[in-house]
């Protein structure tokens, strides 16, 4: 079993050394370094150890699309990129991942949840570059039946295939939306969520104009819509939940429902601002925090994403007390690993090993009254130094394993996509 010592480092706001043995934390303790071995020492003395992110939303390959057709609203958006998704083959997809999942290497993130096509192109991904994910199978069939079935196999092909995959990579099912998705389909994909106990993701609510036009056709909103096939649940993400009413977010609550943030998609491709961060929270809700794609985001730094949120929610509410930074850590971290089921997201013995080492001898933590502040407010993601995930060393020095050849790859691969 591999072990590494972070020796002298900062930890919960007290210097401590910390012992990885295989994929989990051993030990926590004040000069542990005098006491045990390990095959890999650390000097942590200029670093500060937090939870590595979670994102909880995100569309991996489309860092593919990245400053396509901007200063446009959603629907207008999507026509764009599904013109383009067309083009789209596994090889693509494939290299589109690796370049995601360097991106959120590099700014901290150790899991997320992924809704995009080619699954198994975007798992392969994940496993060779060692970070923790759930692959989502993605039921959108435009109400054509033909398509619904012919999902429905490939789903269940996949799903078997994931077998295979290791505990650090797992399957799940995604409905893209009410508005793209058949009642048919919405329920057979519930079902069979529920029957293999599967993480069900969906977007909800992102946009005034998707909400308005279930309530003028069906008579209910897309939460209500939802809910009436018993697809809302502690095992249910539910991405943007922008524009909800009461009612809407007392359902959510009830269900414990995870709802995945994503303000900077929400404010470029201007659907909204108004996330009722505490009242979903004080619902009952698990409320976390994720990019979506770089297609729409344009990023996939959480950590920037911590900032917009916290600055947007003080704004539209008018209380600078609104949303205290541990809350936005715990959003980030813990949360998005409860919500896939992992044991992660706490620097606590025992808990699995995915961890961030955040430079703090720089100008942005000079001085150091916060860190929490500094890290969310003062600092960019390029203090990250280190980011360990299941117990492995896959940044150091800031430098990824293989990342020209996956910058050399996929940016040929997005030129060759847009000719097409």
């Amino acid at each position: 079993m591999s072990s590494i010592l972070l020796k002298q480092t900062t930890l919960n706001g007290a210097k401590a050394d910390l012992l990885i043995e295989g994929n989990r934390i051993a030990r926590i303790a004040p000069d542990l370094g005098e006491r045990v071995g390990a095959d890999r020492e650390i000097d942590g003395r200029h670093y500060t150890v937090v939870p590595g992110f979670v994102n909880m939303h995100t569309h991996a390959a489309m860092t593919l699309t990245r400053g396509v057709r901007k200063d446009t609203t959603l629907q207008k958006w999507l026509d764009n990129i599904w013109q383009i998704e067309k083009n789209l083959d596994e090889e693509a997809v494939y290299w589109g991942s690796k370049l995601a999942i360097l991106e959120m290497l590099k700014t901290g993130t150790t899991a997320f949840l992924d809704m995009y096509w080619f699954p198994k192109a975007v798992a392969r991904a994940a496993e060779e570059m060692g970070i923790r994910g759930v692959i989502t199978y993605v039921f959108l069939d435009n109400f054509d039946k033909n398509k619904a079935a012919a999902q429905r196999r490939e789903c269940l092909e996949i799903f078997s295939a994931s077998r295979e995959w290791s505990d650090r990579v797992r399957f799940g099912v995604s409905i893209h939306a009410d508005y793209t998705t058949s009642e048919e389909t919405m329920a057979w994909a519930g079902k069979f969520a529920q029957e293999n106990d599967l993480l069900l993701n969906l977007h909800l609510s992102e946009t005034e104009l998707e909400t308005r036009k279930d309530v003028e056709k069906l008579g209910l909103t897309p939460t209500q819509h939802f809910d009436k096939f018993g697809l809302l649940g502690p095992r249910t993400v539910a991405a943007h939940c922008i524009w909800l009413n009461d009612e809407d977010i007392e359902i959510l609550g009830s269900r414990h429902v995870n709802v995945a943030h994503n303000i900077n998609s929400n404010l470029l491709l201007s659907s909204g601002y108004k996330f009722k961060f505490n009242e979903l929270e004080d619902a009952g809700c698990n409320v976390c925090i994720g990019t979506d794609g770089a297609g729409s985001s344009d990023n996939l730094d959480i950590r920037e994403s911590l900032k917009t949120v916290a600055m947007v929610q003080k704004a539209w509410r008018k209380e600078p007390k609104s949303l205290p930074f541990s809350t936005l850590m715990e959003a980030s971290s813990l949360r998005g690993a409860r919500a896939l089921g992992f044991d992660a997201g706490r620097i606590e013995e025992g808990a699995l090993a995915d961890l961030l080492l955040v430079n703090t001898h720089c100008e942005a933590f000079t001085p150091n009254y916060d860190f929490t502040s500094n890290f969310i407010l003062s600092a960019n993601s390029s203090c990250i130094d280190t980011v360990i995930v299941d117990g492995r060393i896959l940044m150091e020095k800031r430098k990824v394993a293989g990342e020209d050849e996956i910058l050399d790859r996929a940016d040929a691969l997005a030129w060759k996509i847009m000719r097409r």
